[in-house]
């Protein structure tokens, strides 16, 4: 995985369950826990990370599947994208199995793993924003089997962090049972690191929408006075019929509220964004046109 030579670790540990993984990031508090290793190795190899000791994933099977529970979806960190893009995956979510397969290369898709996506909380991670859009919640593993639960968005804000030797070890995702989008622009043909991207899901039982934007700023933005607007001009009991004027309408309101125009100086005056920002702006404006016609059609 690596075409240099760094420092070898001092110790590597690898344990076979989530509460023995736990117990070794305890027993060697500077170590650093490594599932499928791509963002780890590409640190690594840029001298930005010379880790003291690894503590491997790959062995825990529990948390490598996932399970129905009270009308959710309990997945293992440990779940790779190769395997989240998956039909029968897709078949119970959607979106998130559209973002797996989305995430580069084969290579990169085999081993890197949802919780991996998560915990280094890349901008450009493109699971990201379908957790934020269906609101999924982080159980959290800590010493002496202790469990809590906090928000994904919580997480990505930084609102609560992981204390030390705690571990991502399951998220929570509700089903819906209701169309979902993911789509990103990269900037170039074929798969790769996303400029910016759109997560869309219906939620028909609230009679609502939801929305995250990914890769522009350093977290997902729900731009949720766009997603009150469009969910009252939805006719749900009519094949969630819509105006074809409201959907560029809200690609524009997601837009706006998502790169806002420049607050006027002093003396009155507006500055007009840079083209680079006004192109990427109507970026996220197409992305999420598109995202709600599929959604809805």
């Amino acid at each position: 995985m690596t075409t240099q030579a760094p420092q070898a670790a001092q110790a590597v540990t690898l344990p076979a369950s989530l509460d023995e993984a736990v117990a070794a990031l305890a027993a060697h508090p500077a170590a650093v826990p490594v599932a499928g290793g791509t963002d780890l190795m590409a640190a690594v190899n840029s001298g930005q990370l010379r880790p003291a000791a690894l503590v491997g994933l790959g062995r825990i099977s529990e948390i490598r599947g996932w399970q129905y529970l009270d009308g959710h979806a309990l997945l293992g960190a440990g779940l790779t994208h190769a395997r989240m893009g998956r039909p029968d995956f897709a078949a119970l979510i959607p979106a998130l199995a559209a973002a797996a397969r989305a995430a580069g290369p084969p290579h990169i898709r085999n081993a890197g793993t949802l919780g991996g996506n998560i915990a280094s909380a890349a901008p450009t991670g493109d699971a990201l924003p379908v957790l934020a859009a269906l609101e999924a919640t982080l159980i959290i593993a800590g010493p002496g089997g202790a469990r809590r639960e906090i928000p994904v968005s919580h997480l990505l804000a930084g609102v609560e962090m992981l204390r030390a030797g705690e571990l991502i070890g399951y998220v929570r995702v509700p089903l819906l049972h209701a169309p979902q989008v993911f789509l990103k622009a990269t900037g170039r043909t074929g798969p790769g690191r996303a400029m910016a991207s759109v997560a869309l899901v219906l939620d028909p039982a609230r009679r609502g929408v939801r929305c995250a934007v990914g890769a522009i700023a350093p977290m997902p933005l729900r731009p949720l006075e766009a997603e009150q607007w469009v969910a009252q001009l939805i006719d749900w009991d009519n094949n969630r019929a819509i105006v074809p004027e409201a959907l560029n309408a809200f690609g524009e309101y997601v837009a706006a509220a998502c790169i806002p125009d420049p607050a006027p100086a002093e003396d009155g005056t507006v500055q007009q964004l840079p083209p680079a920002v006004l192109h990427l702006r109507r970026t996220v404006a197409a992305l999420a046109r598109r995202a709600l016609g599929r959604a809805l059609s």
